[in-house]
């Protein structure tokens, strides 16, 4: 009996007839069905049989399993069966990504962005910056985010949009699981259900923030293109079934790399080269994540978005084997870029937000500040502390020993709230940019905001990290001098912390910080994401073909053209045709369930599953990795989808015409179903035709005698070019009838119809803004490009049937052996 099906559908390798002998290992008993294995904690489904603190596999290349700490980090071993070399330093290809404008990138037409961020205020402040910057640009932007911070991201001048989530109880959770799994205790005390559920709300919450109406304007509003942080998981699939540009950007390193292991990882053995063992870090990050939160993902993309659900293989690393693009937005001067990290990922530097410049501080802080040397700043922001007066008392007294002066954030820890020393002074809440400017150095959690803001203005830092990339941030900081090790919050003590603040004041800690704050200022972050974010967007497909100053949001079969809400509407208006001919625009394709014919192009995931199994020629990968680029998805128009399937209609029935039969063909409903029809197409095409050299002319003899048998030889003769060229169409054809009808089931009817309705409603108010000449030039340019659009319409043929060919030939590399899935 095949392992694979005693196994829930999100932690199998494949689904269906090609399932692989499942090499997974789970300590615990999971059964078939997904749903069986939920329970009901109050409201909460969770499976009780998952051991989601801990991963293992096992096959006959590797043996690997990753579990979380006590301190949350993810440990991981592994184990190879069979000696390999390490990955070579030229393994990672560059990545052709489709439609960038390498010209003229940096004329983007106006679009309305959503940036969906999950986290603390120190996550979300960075891209209040960013959106601040787009917004100057012209464009619309809306920020997704918890409702904790509504003022914070209104007052910036963007839009709002609750995701749900409660950032406080986020971050109690993140204290307890600092590896971002849960741990044990989780495990028992309810907090993995609440988490889940907590998960489930935001990830449905993004999908929202892509096209429902500002719930304080009421106005319209249908995304263009996301930028997202990682923790917010819908981002991909969202992008996925809207058809949009998606940028990922984060404040740590995500994206596979041998020169350093997975920031949340620490390896406990492996018998594997360091280059591979760091690669490999990062695949089995995304397996354990995968398999805590794979059911909430799959249940999102079936029930609320449409698209089919994904498996172990296709669901971890998706991000990677897709090479969706990245910016980084953190100093290149600490962490510089990894030579494999490929022209689609981006370290641009941090993202600062000038708050302090119209900063009036309370008299009493003004008096402290001026009342002795400059103190050191001691806070932990969003951080909640398990004991607050035990962490006061400590701070108190280390500082004491110390001999220095401190201001102390009060922060979600609630630090304070007893008698206050004379050399303290406790915070509300005040600008990081104004405070750090009047301190000698800081003692913080590690956060990502709160580390750029330190070094920026040459502050010694001292990091007491509590979770996620927090111990990360530490190490780079004690790597530069300008701190010590990072002291994890578990281990702190008066007399660490006291140790620590003393070299954190020390001559060569201050010179090594303002040695960093120099390279920081130059680096001008916020600018280069902006540019990256733009140089990423498939602006070639994006702009409307009769005004490329406009968004094109339309689509038009008939003339083989983008449009923009605009030009639509004044087409629409001169009555050259209706609006019921056009269809939503898709400017991106994210093919989340297509085949790779080498790890190389599917990335860490891909490698891991190949060592894990240890098929065929593996060595050859490492000895000579491949070369070339790596091509991104393509959108198709459906229009041009109808043009290459009518084609092939036509060919296929044309033996009709002189007698012939044709075969039946069989029912292409999705695109698995529409290659296995283009198959076999193509081989009976050319068997039917040359065994027609012989079979027509006996069957036609059979009915009319010798007359019968001259005619069927001309028949013959006609089917042996006829039948195999539409075979050959048919490889085309019936893959892009199936990806077609299966991009058709993506959307329910309710977010498409709001869509639609949105896009018309914008392209009426445009209509009304604008001048008689504006209308004037779109008719014009109009009439100018019907005389194309024959050409248009050869041109776009062509370009899909290059796609579906090699799409059909990535997946005809199946039998190679080296596919995953």
């Amino acid at each position: 009996m095949d392992k694979s099906n005693n196994l829930p559908l999100r932690m199998r390798e494949q689904i269906g007839d090609r399932t692989e002998s499942q090499l997974v290992d789970s300590k615990s008993n999971l059964k078939t069905n997904e749903e069986d294995n939920s329970v009901d904690i109050g409201s909460i489904r969770m499976d009780p049989n998952i051991e989601y603190a801990e991963y293992q596999a096992s096959g006959q290349g590797l043996s690997s399993s990753a579990r979380i700490s006590d301190d949350g980090r993810i440990i991981i071993s592994l184990d190879l069966k069979k000696k390999l070399p390490d990955i070579p330093l030229d393994y990672a290809r560059e990545v052709r990504e489709f439609a960038v404008d390498d010209k003229t990138w940096k004329d983007v037409p106006s679009m309305n962005i959503v940036i969906m961020i999950v986290g603390s205020r120190g996550d979300v402040q960075p891209y209040v910056a960013l959106g601040k910057k787009l917004l100057t640009d012209g464009h619309r932007v809306r920020l997704a985010t918890h409702e904790t911070f509504r003022s914070f991201v209104q007052e910036a001048g963007l839009e709002f949009f609750n995701i749900g989530g409660d950032p406080q109880a986020l971050m109690s959770y993140m204290v307890k699981n600092p590896g971002l799994m849960p741990g044990f205790e989780s495990a028992t005390n309810g907090d993995i259900g609440r988490k889940r559920k907590m998960l489930t709300e935001m990830i449905n919450g993004c999908w929202r923030a892509c096209h429902q109406p500002d719930d304080n304007t009421g106005e319209s509003f249908a995304a263009d293109a996301i930028i997202s942080n990682p923790p917010a998981f819908a981002h991909v699939h969202c992008a996925e079934a809207l058809g949009i540009p998606l940028l990922l950007t984060f404040t740590m390193p995500w994206s596979p790399t041998k020169t350093f292991p997975h920031p949340l990882v620490n390896i406990n053995t492996s018998n594997a080269e360091p280059g591979l063992t760091n690669y490999l870090s990062y695949a089995l990050a995304d397996l354990l994540t995968w398999q805590g939160i794979g059911d909430i993902i799959n249940d999102f993309r079936k029930k609320t978005l449409g698209l089919s659900i994904l498996t172990l293989r296709s669901g971890a690393g998706l991000v990677d084997r897709l090479k969706i693009p990245w910016t980084y937005c953190m100093s290149p001067t600490l962490i510089p870029p990894p030579q494999d990290w490929k022209n689609h990922i981006d370290v641009v530097g941090f993202y600062f937000l000038q708050l302090g410049t119209s900063y009036e501080p309370p008299a009493d802080l003004a008096a402290f500040l001026a009342d002795g040397p400059p103190p050191v700043y001691i806070g932990f922001g969003s951080i909640v502390v398990d004991d607050p007066n035990a962490m006061s008392k400590m701070i108190f007294e280390a500082t004491a020993q110390a001999s220095v002066r401190a201001v102390v954030s009060a922060g979600w820890g609630g630090l304070g709230g007893m008698d206050i020393p004379a050399h303290i002074h406790i915070l509300g809440n005040v600008p990081h940019d104004w405070l750090f400017d009047r301190v000698s150095a800081v003692v913080h959690h590690g956060g990502a905001g709160t580390t750029a803001i330190g070094l920026r203005m040459g502050r010694p830092t001292v990091v007491v990290p509590f979770f996620g990339d927090q111990p990360f941030w530490g190490m780079m900081i004690h790597k530069g001098g300008a701190g010590p090790k990072p002291i994890p919050h578990k281990q702190l003590t008066i007399e660490n912390l006291r140790d620590a603040i003393k070299f954190a004041i020390s001559p060569g800690a201050q010179r090594a910080a303002k040695s960093m704050a120099e390279k920081i200022k130059h680096e001008d972050g916020l600018d280069k994401g902006v540019n990256s974010f733009y140089k990423h967007l498939p602006l070639l497909n994006m702009r409307c073909d009769l005004d490329p100053r406009r968004l094109a949001v339309w689509w038009s079969t008939k003339y083989c053209l983008k449009l923009s809400a605009f030009a639509a509407q004044v087409l629409v208006d001169a009555r050259c045709f209706d609006m019921k001919e056009l269809d939503l625009h898709r400017s991106k394709e994210y093919d989340s369930r297509k085949d790779i014919t080498d790890p190389i192009t599917g990335g860490g995931s891909a490698i891991f599953w190949t060592v894990t199994h240890y098929y065929a020629g593996i060595a050859q990968i490492f000895y000579n990795p491949g070369k070339g680029i790596i091509n991104t998805t393509t959108a198709i128009p459906k229009g041009v989808m109808d043009i290459v399937t009518s084609i092939h209609e036509g060919l296929h029935n044309a033996p009709k015409l002189y007698g012939s039969t044709v075969r039946e063909q069989g029912n292409v409903t999705d695109f698995a179903s529409g290659m296995k029809e283009a198959g076999k197409g193509f081989f009976y095409g050319y068997y039917d035709g040359i065994t027609g050299l012989v079979r027509e002319p006996l069957e036609g003899a059979k009915k009319e005698g010798f007359i019968g048998a001259i005619k069927g030889s001309a028949r013959s003769f006609v089917n042996v070019n006829m039948r195999p060229a539409a075979g050959a169409v048919g490889l085309v054809a019936h893959p892009a009838q199936g990806a077609w009808k299966s991009i058709r089931k993506l959307w329910q009817r309710e977010p498409q119809q709001v869509q639609r309705e949105t896009r018309i409603s914008d392209g009426a108010d445009a209509a009304q803004r604008s001048s008689p000449a504006e209308h004037a030039a779109i008719l014009d340019a109009f009439q100018k490009a019907k005389a194309s659009t024959g050409a248009r319409r050869k041109e776009y043929a062509k370009r899909a049937e290059e796609v579906i060919i090699e799409t059909q030939e990535t997946t005809s590399g199946e039998a190679d052996g080296h596919t995953t899935k």
